[in-house]
């Protein structure tokens, strides 16, 4: 196992939308800490800023949203196992996505703190994330 890990966590809320196989990519979509798009062949999943979505639009949420400090070596075994481990013995239903540098968890915001004090007494370090200059 790898770790322990320092993650990073964001202010703004965000959203799990569902759209059709081979959705354009509506209008509120608005990005935020993290914006994702995932298509398969059968759905089209967005992760987004909460504030945006309608309320008709199937979605989950609101999340907040952990980025994992990177960028993580691909090399690397067992990083989601590490930090899924106490979420799960602590009843915290996740979220994740991957990017190249890193992963990300979201756990339901009125989960947030008890997902913090689960990972710090885990011997995680979680602090509030730093603007990067030049994001959206």
């Amino acid at each position: 196992m790898s770790g322990p890990f320092t993650l990073e966590v964001f202010p703004e809320q965000v959203a799990v939308v569902r759209l059709g196989p081979g959705a354009e990519i509506p209008s509120w979509a608005e990005s935020s800490s993290l914006f994702s798009i995932t298509a398969t062949a059968t759905e089209t999943s967005l992760v987004c800023a909460k504030r945006s979505v309608p309320t008709k639009a199937k979605q989950a949420g609101p999340f907040t949203a952990f980025q994992v400090r990177g960028p993580l070596d691909h090399a690397l075994v067992g990083v989601l196992a590490t930090l899924l481990a106490p979420l799960a013995e602590a009843g915290i239903p996740v979220f994740t996505i991957s990017t190249f540098d890193t992963d990300w968890i979201l756990v339901a915001r009125e989960s947030a703190e008890a997902a913090t004090a689960a990972w710090t007494g885990a011997g995680h370090t979680v602090e509030v994330a730093t603007p990067v200059e030049g994001s959206r």
